[in-house]
C-alpha cells in the first residue's frame, strides 16, 4: 500500500518582508499565513516547526494507541506535545524534538507503559523522518 498526502505553500516577496500561506490537500489548513515573523519572532501565524510538531505528536500518539492495543491495553486518554527545536548552528537546523506524553491507561504498570511508549516513539513513521535526537517524557496520569 502506498499513500500520498499533500501540503503546499505559496510565498510572495523576500525573506523578511515576504509573506506566505500554507495549505493541506484536505483543507484542514487552508491558506494559513506564515512568514519570517511567525517563524523567528513569535508573531501570530504558523511555521514549519509547529506543523512538524503537530504531525509528530499525532503520529506518535496513534502509533502508541496501536502498540497498546496489541499489548492488550486501551487508553482512556493520551495527550502529547511535541516540541521541535530550531537552532542556528552553521545554518538553521532542527536540533531536537521532545515528546511529552501524559496518559490514562487502565491496568498498565509504569514499566510496561514506558516500554510500549519507547517502542512507539521509535516506530512512528514521522519519528523515522528526523535525524535530530528525539526524547520522550511519558507519564501516567
Amino acid at each position: 500500500m502506498k499513500i500520498n498526502r499533500k501540503g503546499s505553500a505559496h510565498w510572495e516577496g523576500g525573506l523578511k518582508d515576504g509573506r506566505g500561506a500554507i495549505s493541506t490537500d484536505s483543507k484542514a489548513i487552508d491558506a494559513h499565513p506564515y512568514g519570517f515573523a511567525s517563524r523567528f519572532e513569535g508573531v501570530a501565524g504558523t511555521n514549519p516547526e509547529e506543523l512538524l510538531g503537530a504531525a509528530h505528536a499525532g503520529c506518535f500518539t496513534m502509533a502508541l494507541s496501536l502498540a497498546l492495543e496489541q499489548a492488550g491495553f486501551k487508553a482512556d486518554a493520551m495527550d502529547t506535545v511535541a516540541t521541535v527545536t530550531l537552532e542556528d548552528v552553521d545554518g538553521f537546523s532542527i536540533t531536537a524534538i521532545k515528546l511529552d506524553l501524559t496518559a490514562t491507561i487502565p491496568g498498565i504498570d509504569n514499566a510496561k507503559f514506558q516500554e510500549i511508549a519507547a517502542g512507539a516513539k521509535a516506530g512512528c513513521p514521522v519519528s523515522k523522518l528526523f535525524k535530530a535526537p528525539i526524547t520522550l517524557d511519558a507519564k501516567l496520569a
